[in-house]
């Protein structure tokens, strides 16, 4: 199955959307297969039957990990992110997914297996324990639950065979070939990502941070750059060699005592890696497609090629779907909800 860029022009794009069924699977003679499956409880979503996706001719037996959260409350963002990834790459059979979590839900799980029948992936317990006491309040309070810092413990949880890792948000869609972000060189580096040097980085860190000597200093030598933490290709063997996941707790420990910062998970890690990543072209992340973190207002797409479109930001495209109050941006998302109630079905 050939994959493809996607340069997006002003408007909206239209998506067709083509599957082939693996063989060991039951084919359907009409084209996609969508089954519907039955809903379990009012708290959890109902999901079609993922279209099932094969290998291309040309695939070997390279093994791409992907790590993502698995929460209730972003579980229909998270189907669409999976059936993105699958559907734009060249080798889907390939994909081994890693999903961590914090609040057992069998529901949850029984849906990525519905879903996704023939999907590889593992679930990992997050223990929400480790972060208690460390979490200080933030600007928005889905930015303060213990599930959104799991990402700082990945070399703690994923097995210590996986030596990289693409850690992905699940508000996010991949137009492109997934393979092509896990192929960069890392160049001896911890992570790789889109760096956004313009940006004020400054913002990050409260006044008490800046007219501190001492922790003013902690860019000394560094050009730091802001990069978000939503999409991360992580060299997990090297992480565990420098220590990462204790250097950010320290800031963490910091920020309880002084606070320096007002954004979550994300400043420790910029404390500890702003200057010191690889990185990527930003097609890689066209970020900020749910607003700003207390409004949630509309944004335009940056101009240039993009293949990975994140809706980081309060507003989330399915919630403002669901309430007839949609982005432009966010009808690029539609196609690949597979939300039983979604209004943007796929027909066989």
């Amino acid at each position: 199955m050939a994959s493809c860029t996607f340069i997006l022009p002003l408007g909206l794009l239209s998506f067709i959307i083509v599957a082939n069924t693996v063989s060991s699977l039951p084919s359907s003679s009409g084209g996609i297969r969508l089954g519907v499956i039955r809903k379990p409880s009012a708290d959890v979503p109902v999901f079609r039957e993922a279209p099932a996706f094969r290998n291309g001719d040309s695939c070997g037996p390279l093994r791409i990990h992907i790590v993502m959260t698995l929460d209730a409350n972003y579980l229909r963002g998270t189907m669409a992110a999976i059936f993105s990834i699958l559907r734009h790459s060249t080798c889907p059979e390939n994909m081994e997914f890693h999903f961590l979590w914090a609040r057992f839900d069998r529901e949850v799980f029984s849906s990525i297996k519905s879903t996704f029948p023939y999907l590889n992936f593992k679930f990992y317990r997050f223990d929400s324990n480790r972060v208690r006491g460390k979490i200080s309040k933030s600007i928005r309070q889905s930015l303060d639950q213990p599930l959104n810092y799991a990402r700082i413990y990945l070399a703690d949880i994923i097995p210590s065979n996986v030596k990289r890792v693409i850690y992905l948000d699940s508000d996010l869609l991949l137009v492109d070939d997934i393979a092509k972000l896990w192929e960069v060189d890392l160049e001896d580096r911890v992570l790789a990502a889109p760096e956004y040097c313009h940006a004020n980085f400054t913002y990050y860190f409260s006044n008490l941070f800046w007219l501190d000597p001492v922790l003013a200093r902690t860019f000394h030598g560094r050009r730091p750059c802001y990069f978000n933490t939503g999409v991360m290709v992580v060299d997990v063997e090297k992480w565990r060699q420098v220590q990462l996941t204790q250097k950010v707790e320290g800031w963490m420990t910091v920020q309880k005592q002084k606070r320096i910062y007002h954004l979550g998970s994300l400043p420790p890690f910029l404390l500890v890696l702003a200057g010191n990543i690889k990185g990527v072209d930003h097609r890689w992340n066209q970020h900020g497609l749910g607003g700003d973190n207390m409004e949630g207002k509309c944004r335009s797409l940056h101009p240039g090629p993009i293949s990975l479109l994140h809706w980081s930001g309060k507003g989330k495209p399915w919630l403002r779907l669901d309430s007839r109050k949609p982005c432009i941006v966010d009808h690029l998302w539609a196609p690949y909800d597979l939300y039983r109630s979604s209004l943007h079905v796929l027909e066989e």
